[in-house]
């Protein structure tokens, strides 16, 4: 029998899978996001005051005029550490790296440069642990990532020095991004290829879950060193319990080793309380003979160009502005970790709505993204027309923050979307390798979206206008594509213009939302539907 023939004995969602869905998507998803968002509130800057002899006794920054924060930075630029030491004082109710390091006037930018740090990780993170998983297999590279990502994520927490911290952040990212994608494929190769969504689906509700577990961590503990080190020390009994997974049988079947896949799959049988069950495996098919394509082609092609410059702008502009909103929380006015925590459950109604939006023929794909892009971008431009203080009448409730949080609801579910959208547009030749661009370009945007927050200091609005006006381009431009809801789905190149090919059925990419992460072929986009090659997985990357 095939591997997929072998899941049907043994239980494509039983117990044991639970379990395994419960270690990689809850425990896992915590801690990921957790990560992704660190800077959020262990960069914040605490509130200070400026003691310059006779002239600025006791007065807070925030209360200065231009001209004399002007003074103040001059005084910054040619005063020595001792002397922003003495006359610098902090007195926020929790410490941060800006309090610690005194990343203050024109070093501010450092604190947004280790959050882009850790992007720069993840995304070489998931370039390499892709290929290097489909070598030597998964659960090596899961277990080895994650020690790894815990002992650097420990480093950050006892670094002496920024430059040790930033350094830190950076392989953080490196092993959370590669980790994290490796344990998604994992995941999905433990199960039945219909549940595949249903997984997707639970990594996505737990990240966000996730921020807002954070912002309680943050509320309680107000050392950054300390949260530092909870956030990165509750991966110790993830790992202490992912010891005990097996490897994927996927893996293993693909790679000829089809008694060490069938020892696997009988432990699952087992631990699923299937005690009778027989599974022979027969030596997969051999696909060498697959046409094969570069990345070259998604830009020598008229029609798949056209699809890929729109497709990595949104991409771009969803991971810019999801990212962005989310490490903006310090400037949505009221209690920074009520809104952090707020931004998390926002997120949440965002994935039922898509689901059903998507496959409506008055909606699909194209009208959902483009309406949720339009929306979110709608949303954060209002903000440039209130006044900077909210606080009374219509103000109380329409303000930064109730329009930022529906602006962070909508991104999400266009996030969600642009996946499945995304794997549609492209024909299966090309689709890894055009998700894998897709990818790139989301990942340059978390890049960027760390220091987006910081041009509140031109003007309070600024942040708000650079989402919205990209979420609204990125809606325009979507409406360029074609739509794919119950349309033929392209295998070849040449099918973009044959329309000869077969019709996509109810498959759906599962919808992951991290920022670290994957996104998988469904079995109905393989070449050979009957046959699962599982080394592409690791090819279609967040």
């Amino acid at each position: 029998m095939e591997i997929e023939e072998a899941f049907q004995v043994v239980g494509e969602m039983g117990i044991y899978q639970m379990y395994l869905c419960f270690l990689l998507t809850l425990l896992l998803t915590f801690y990921v996001s957790t990560e992704a968002i660190l800077i959020a509130l262990v960069g914040l800057a605490p509130p200070f005051d400026w003691d310059l002899e006779r002239q600025f006794t006791n007065q807070s920054l925030t209360h200065k005029s231009a001209d004399e924060d002007q003074i103040f930075r001059h005084w910054l630029h040619e005063a020595n550490q001792s002397e922003v030491h003495r006359h610098v004082h902090f007195n926020g109710s929790y410490t941060s790296i800006t309090s610690e390091w005194y990343l203050i006037g024109d070093a501010a930018y450092k604190v947004s440069l280790a959050s882009s740090f850790y992007f720069g990780g993840v995304l070489m993170g998931v370039l390499a642990f892709g290929h290097l998983s489909d070598r030597y297999g998964r659960k090596k590279l899961y277990l080895t990532g994650l020690a790894l990502d815990i002992t650097f994520g420990v480093s950050s927490g006892l670094a002496p020095s920024y430059q040790l911290f930033a350094a830190s952040r950076f392989l953080v990212g490196i092993m959370n991004g590669g980790m994290s994608l490796v344990a998604f494929v994992l995941l999905n190769e433990y199960v039945g290829t219909s549940y595949w969504a249903l997984t997707g689906s639970l990594g996505s509700l737990f990240f966000a879950a996730g921020i807002s577990v954070y912002a309680v961590m943050g509320y309680f503990i107000h050392s950054w060193r300390m949260l530092a080190l909870v956030t990165n020390l509750q991966g110790v009994l993830l790992f202490v319990l992912s010891v005990f997974i097996p490897e994927s049988p996927r893996w293993l079947y693909s790679q000829g080793r089809l008694s060490e896949a069938e020892d696997v799959l009988y432990l699952i049988a087992k631990r699923n309380h299937k005690q009778k069950c027989t599974v022979s495996l027969k030596p997969p098919l051999d696909r060498r003979d697959r046409q094969t394509v570069g990345a070259l082609d998604l830009f020598c092609h008229r029609i798949l160009l056209k699809r890929t410059l729109v497709m990595m702008y949104s991409w771009f502009v969803c991971s810019l502005v999801y990212y962005g909103l989310t490490l903006n929380v310090g400037n949505m006015g009221g209690n920074l970790y009520v809104n952090l925590a707020l931004s998390g459950i926002a997120e949440l109604p965002s994935y039922p709505i898509c689901i059903y939006l998507i496959g409506r023929k008055w909606s699909g794909r194209r009208r959902t993204l483009s309406g949720f892009l339009f929306l979110g971008g709608i949303a954060c431009l209002i903000i440039m027309f209130l006044p900077e203080k909210q606080e009374a009448g219509v103000f109380a409730y329409v303000n930064s923050r109730s329009l930022s949080l529906l602006g962070k609801m909508t991104i999400s579910a266009a996030f969600n979307i642009v996946y499945i959208y995304s794997s549609e547009l492209y024909p299966t030749v090309v689709r890894n390798i055009g998700m894998g661009m897709c990818s790139v370009a989301a990942r340059i945007g978390g890049i960027i979206a760390a220091f987006i927050p910081s041009l509140k200091s031109v003007q309070w609005a600024l942040p708000f206008i650079v989402f919205g006006v990209a979420g609204l381009s990125a809606g325009v431009l979507n409406l360029l594509l074609p739509e794919t809801l119950n349309t033929p789905l392209p295998e070849t190149i040449s099918d973009l213009h044959a329309g000869s090919y077969r019709r996509l059925g109810d498959e759906g990419l599962p919808l992951q939302a991290f920022s670290s992460g994957l996104v998988t072929e469904s079995p109905g986009e393989t070449d050979e539907e009957e046959y699962l090659d599982v080394n592409e997985q690791t090819q279609m990357i967040l």
